[in-house]
């Protein structure tokens, strides 16, 4: 496993409201030993009282080469965040992914459909930035189903 030793990738979705911080986040990180990979999420939403969840788990080689090859057919890794929203009241998102020699960092405003990627000054890259963090969530959210038997929304 040791191509996968400078893998990293997290990601975050959250804003201050009417219930106070509430935010997604989940990160996958290559251990050092680099036997497997830790996944961290928690959600806290304040809605009706709700509390933060907090889970981790360790996930195989597998899901690991699943989630760079994700990133790599996505080709994030060539777009530019300069003119996507800017972060706003309605809150921002994250993506930071390390991935052998590169590393990027993406912040924007939270896309609420796909409406947003098309009226924004650079619908390609927004595209490409919206399906990949849709297909990340869904295979954390899979991880997280399967380990733990509850579903994190």
């Amino acid at each position: 496993m040791a191509d996968n030793e400078n893998f990293y990738v997290r990601y975050y979705s959250g804003h201050s409201g009417r219930f106070g911080h509430e935010f997604l986040e989940f990160d996958l990180r290559v251990l050092e030993d680099g036997s497997c990979a830790a996944v961290r999420y928690a959600n806290n939403s304040n809605y009706r009282n709700d509390s933060l969840i907090r889970k981790e788990m360790c996930v195989s080689q597998e899901i690991v080469k699943t989630m760079k090859k994700i990133i790599k057919q996505s080709e994030i890794m060539k777009e530019d965040d300069s003119k996507w929203p800017q972060k706003n009241k309605d809150g921002r998102q994250e993506l930071e992914i390390r991935m052998g020699g590169e590393q990027i960092s993406f912040e924007t405003a939270k896309i609420g459909s796909m409406v947003d990627v098309v009226e924004s000054e650079d619908p390609e890259g927004l595209r490409v930035f919206y399906y990949l963090v849709q297909d990340l969530k869904a295979l954390v959210f899979s991880l997280i189903s399967l380990h733990f038997k509850i579903k994190p929304i």
